[in-house]
Parts: structure tokens; sequence; C-alpha cells
């Protein structure tokens, strides 16, 4: 049960009230910024909350068991802020949402409604739209190592240990053409071969997709010219001259980690687990059958 003033729950009671919302996000860079769907700006807490995104948001669906709260959000992209280039960028992914329930003729008589963070967003050229989710989605995360073949460690962190800003690992090209949204090709990576950045991380370093990070899908080079599709289309159009860097990628398997990076001291898989074969497997009568281990020795 919620605890409110005496007098919030007077003016809830009245039928006729002053109360709006506010919704304070926090990214993960540290920066906080404030919405609300009054028809101007308020403050408290050292944050000013504007007006002028036009928040609205949808029913609050919270219960008293595990299951996730959430709701959704959506705004007129006007604000300095919160514009269609920061969301395209993912500014706000993951940000830390608390949404007040505010009188705007006294900011000190106010309610959490809600708390969690930023999940699903879709937007447009003017709008978008937004799911908030509750503070029990992160018990729906993964915690812990996994127990598998391929290796469960991030390339480059510290678990792995490789050097991702070593020329062997990463590169710095100009794109030549562009065919669509994702895929392109470029000049100065001549020297990697085929397959080199696949699954690797792209970062562009100019044009409108300036500071954007993508994954990439494939990476060719045939020899006489290199080519990449990316895993998303950018939220911006791709254009000739545009400049990049690029880090290789890794499939996570033992042979990579061995062939490509010479770093199984810190592989963080565990390649000789028995498979299903083994798990269902019987003794057959043509079987070596002299209670020796069956992968050999």
């Amino acid at each position: 049960m919620r605890d409110l003033t005496a007098s919030m729950q007077e003016k809830l009671a009245s039928g006729l009230t002053t109360f709006c919302h506010c919704w304070l996000l926090e990214r993960t860079d540290g920066v906080k910024l404030g919405f609300t769907d009054h028809d101007e700006n308020l403050s408290f807490d050292g944050v000013t909350y504007e007006a002028l995104a036009g928040m609205t948001a949808s029913a609050v669906t919270q219960t008293l068991s595990l299951n996730v709260d959430t709701m959704d959000i959506a705004g007129a992209l006007q604000s300095d802020h919160l514009n269609e280039a920061d969301l395209a960028a993912g500014l706000y992914n993951n940000a830390a949402l608390t949404l007040y329930l505010v009188d705007w003729t006294d900011v000190t008589d106010r309610d959490i409604v809600f708390a969690g963070s930023v999940g699903e967003i879709s937007r447009g050229l003017n709008a978008f739209t937004a799911e908030m989710r509750g503070l029990s989605h992160a018990l729906n995360q993964e915690r812990g190592r996994i127990y598998q073949r391929a290796c469960d460690a991030d390339l480059g962190d510290g678990r792995c240990t490789v050097n991702l800003d070593s020329p062997t690992y990463k590169g710095n090209g100009t794109v030549d053409g562009v065919s669509s949204g994702h895929v392109f090709s470029a000049s100065g990576l001549d020297g990697f071969s085929d397959g080199w950045f696949t699954g690797g991380k792209l970062v562009w370093t100019s044009g409108a997709n300036q500071g954007a990070a993508i994954e990439v899908k494939t990476h060719v080079n045939t020899g006489t010219e290199v080519s990449f599709e990316l895993w998303e289309s950018m939220a911006f159009d791709i254009v000739a001259g545009e400049q990049f860097t690029v880090r290789a990628g890794c499939d996570k398997s033992l042979d990579t980690c061995i062939a490509k990076f010479g770093n199984v001291a810190n592989f963080r898989g565990f390649p000789f687990i028995p498979g299903n074969d083994a798990v269902v497997s019987y003794p057959n009568t043509g079987d070596r059958n002299d209670g020796k281990s069956r992968l050999g020795g």
C-alpha cells in the first residue's frame, strides 16, 4: 500500500487535483535529465523537468510477485537533450528511470510511482516510444559464468587480455561506396585477411554517425575490394568519405583463440565437455570396453 502524505491524500480524495507526472532519467554516463507532462517546467532536487518533450505515459502494470513491472512512455523529439540523434546513438539504453507523481503547486508534495530502467525504444523523425522496465527485470539477467564449450569472456576484456589497440587487431578505414544503410565498401584495410573483422566492433569517427558503435556481421576481402555488412542499419545514412575504426572479431572457439590470437592460456571456455552423444551413449560389443576414458589415453 502506498504511503502518501496527508495533503496528497486530501487532494486525491477531493476529485480536483493539481498533480502531474515527472520523469527523471539518469543515463549510464551519469547525465541526469528531467521531463514532465505539465505545461510548464518544474524543478526539485536540483533537476529541472522540461515540459517541451510532451511526455505521456501508459498505465503502470505492477504486481506483488516477481513479474517485471512495465509501462510505456511516449513523447515528442523537441528537447535539446531528448532528440533523435541521442536516441540513435544509444545514450538512453538501460538508463535509470524514476517516475514521480508531483503536485505542481507545491513540488515538495510528491511520491515515487515507478522505478526501473529504459528498455526497447522505437523512434521516428518527430516522436518516440520507450518501454520502461521495473527493478525486478535485473533478476532475469544471467549472472556468473556459463559452463559451455565457447569462451565466455569478451574479446579484449580483463579476462581475455588481448590488446585490441594493437595494429594487428585494429584498423582505420574510409568508406568508398555505399550499397545500403548497413553494407558498404572501404579502403585502407587491404592488409587484413578475409573475415578478420567478422564479429568485431566498428566505431564511426566522422560523419553523422560519429561515435556510434555497431557489430560487424561480415567482413570480406576479395583481394580487389574490401566490404562490410553490419548487423543493423545505421541511424543516419552512410556517406562515401566517412571514416571509421574497426577491431577484430572472435567466434569464441578454441581454434580461433589459438590460431588468430595465440591466447589459449586465457581461453575461458570448457572445450572438452562431453557432448550429447557421450551422455546418451552405451557400450557396444565392437567398442574398446577396457574401462579407460572414452576420450582416449
